[in-house]
């Protein structure tokens, strides 16, 4: 479409792989990769897309998440956001639980609902929702599966039994979730005003 992007991330290793696979397809001159956090980006831009990275940033970070957005976002720009969330009933009852996937999994974080995202969202309305929970599922029923077949070259890496348990028990346990929509994924657009 013509874009320029910058996207930014705090991994090393995926800022690498991202940058071997924007050069292979010829975008080097396109696409801009940064280590930074969202926190301390400048500059202002027509869209920003963020992929599962609220359910990482923690409740009382929400705020701040959605105004650095908004304050980054030119009047009348979108946003496209694909966050993991739960019913806002089931978020407020399980927000202080300390669960084995906070423990083992996701420190710290929390999953939201879509009424908290409309809430925190400032100026930003959502406009567009798409939700993709069950392909989710199968999603990580694959994954499931891949994982399975490629156990020899998991222990080539050096992980261990108690590993191959806990990475079955968190797709299992994910894939449940989605299918009985517990848990959904949804690409929501929103609108910053004009």
């Amino acid at each position: 479409r013509g874009a320029y992007v910058h996207t930014i991330t705090l991994s090393q290793e995926q800022a690498a792989l991202a940058q071997a696979r924007i050069d292979e397809a010829g975008f080097a001159d396109r696409v801009h990769i940064e280590l930074r956090d969202y926190r301390d980006v400048e500059g202002q831009y027509d869209a920003i897309v963020s992929v599962e990275m609220i359910e990482a940033v923690g409740e009382k970070y929400w705020a701040t998440y959605f105004d650095t957005v908004s304050k980054h976002l030119k009047p009348g720009g979108r946003f496209g956001l694909q966050a993991i969330t739960m019913p806002h009933d089931r978020m407020l009852a399980s927000r202080h639980a300390y669960t084995w996937i906070s423990k083992y999994i996701f420190p710290g974080g929390l999953i939201p609902s879509l009424d908290a995202i409309a809430h925190h969202a400032s100026d930003m309305q959502i406009v567009d929702r798409h939700s993709l929970g069950l392909e989710y599922a199968h999603t990580l029923k694959l994954w499931r599966e891949r994982f399975d077949q490629n156990q020899a070259a998991i222990r080539a890496l050096g992980f261990d039994a108690t590993f191959d348990k806990m990475w079955q028990f968190y797709l299992a346990y994910s894939e449940a979730g989605f299918r009985a929509r517990h848990l959904d994924v949804w690409q929501l657009g929103l609108q910053k005003a004009s």
